[in-house]
């Protein structure tokens, strides 16, 4: 039993997400405690800024009173009930409410847990719809390149990042990745307009030839997570939704990253004007409280299910699919984005936060400095082999939860930031940044 102790104190019992474990030898993981608006406390009582979001989840900081409030309330009512023959409140709530404000005809809500499971979602649901819709030959995707849409196989077949892709290539589906529209990969002299102008020519050159065997493009939508924040213009998904109804292609867009405000728009796919046929919701979906993610598509697509033979529906499901809790701090965490007008209050932000970052751009290690919205990022040049790890662990000195992706350095605060906090993280970057 002793040994038992030991071992779990150690936190060996816990093998975490994303990380090589061995290199926690040298490095424990930071036991968290508590949190309190954009702060993380340790056991130590020292605190973290989350200049990330906690994986870029959390939109109002942490125990937000209102969200908490809501959750309590009910606590006290429902904690979870199946999908599967019955509803609830909650869950009807939102989705009516979803309906209500995503683009266009958008209107009809399939839950899942998590962002990975969102994505399968939309791609058995595209593939399904072409199956019960007289094109049994539509049975492959396109995606970009670099692009992330998770980890669970669907998604992995159609993320295109070979640090996660690699090992598991025999277990996946084939996917054909189109040229990115994301601007650093520009030529010399190219605007990110016209870069994203050629990718999209390359996109309808492709489904000239490969329409009839194509079901879905699936992208993320302004932002390449993964990839390290690559930002691309938005005509891209303006060309790229043209071209996808020219040839009878679904529009999958994943704004699991970038929903709910994060661009500066409550979804980035508005900033083209365009309509998906399937949009990814999860993350802050629910303010980061707990998993939720959420398909929202069109009716074309729902009637394709509707019908009275049970092997013509959507035969899909997760447990806590639309679980009550979470459905309530989601609609929590969109009362909070109407009544406190964030979007417009995040641009002030943003152009305040750009003031103290504006030292940090033009640092002499510095590259490819971009702004989207509530996110930040740059590449460092020349950075050391172990770049990433150093740069948190020097981040945690300066009471700053950071995590480089590679050499690029991302900041993405919860939207309830302040100035003063804005400082901290900007000055605090600029330290480590001479540091190196």
């Amino acid at each position: 039993m002793n040994e038992k102790k030991i071992h779990l104190n150690n936190q060996q019992a816990v093998w975490h997400p994303c990380t090589q474990m061995k290199h926690h030898e040298a490095f424990p993981p930071v036991l968290i405690t508590r949190g309190e608006g954009v702060w993380l406390y340790d056991a130590g009582g020292k605190r973290y800024l989350d200049s990330i979001s906690s994986w870029w989840v959390n939109l109002f900081g942490h125990c937000n009173p209102r969200i908490n409030a809501a959750i309590v309330d009910q606590l006290g009512k429902l904690e979870h009930a199946m999908l599967a023959g019955l509803a609830h409140e909650p869950v009807i709530a939102l989705s009516e409410r979803l309906a209500t404000i995503t683009p266009g005809d958008l209107s009809h809500c399939f839950y899942a847990s998590d962002g990975s499971s969102a994505n399968e979602i939309a791609l058995k649901m595209s593939f399904h719809y072409w199956q019960q819709s007289g094109f049994p030959g539509k049975t492959r995707f396109l995606c970009l390149q670099n692009g992330y849409h998770g980890e669970t196989l669907g998604a992995l077949s159609v993320t295109d990042i070979p640090l996660f892709r690699q090992t598991y290539a025999p277990l996946l589906r084939p996917a054909h990745p189109m040229p990115t529209p994301d601007w650093r990969f520009a030529e010399a002299g190219v605007t990110p307009e016209a870069h994203a102008l050629k990718a999209a020519a390359e996109l309808e050159d492709y489904l000239a030839q490969h329409h009839a065997s194509t079901a879905a493009l699936i992208l993320e939508s302004l932002i390449q997570g993964a990839s390290g924040m690559g930002m691309y213009h938005p005509v891209y998904l303006r060309k790229a939704r043209e071209i996808c109804d020219r040839y009878q292609v679904h529009l999958i867009t994943d704004e699991i990253a970038v929903g709910f405000g994060r661009t500066g728009t409550l979804f980035a796919c508005e900033q083209a004007g365009i309509t998906p046929d399937f949009m990814s919701l999860a993350k802050g979906l629910s303010g980061g409280y707990l998993p939720l993610s959420v398909v929202i598509t069109h009716d074309n697509i729902y009637q394709a299910f509707y019908c009275n033979e049970t092997s013509r529906a959507f035969l899909h499901s997760h447990s806590h699919s639309g679980n009550a809790l979470a459905c309530r701090a989601a609609l929590a965490s969109l009362d909070i984005i109407e009544q406190d007008n964030v979007i417009e209050v995040n641009r002030k932000k943003t152009d305040i936060f750009n003031q103290y970052l504006q030292p940090v751009r033009e640092h002499s290690s510095v590259r490819n400095f971009r702004n989207c919205g509530m996110i930040w990022a740059f590449e460092v040049e020349n950075p050391r082999p172990d770049f990433a790890r150093w740069f948190t662990q020097r981040g945690l000195e300066q009471q700053l939860l950071i995590r480089p992706l590679d050499n690029s350095v991302y900041i993405m605060p919860p939207y309830i930031i302040n100035e003063e906090e804005m400082q901290w993280v900007a000055q605090g970057v600029l330290h480590i940044l001479d540091e190196m």
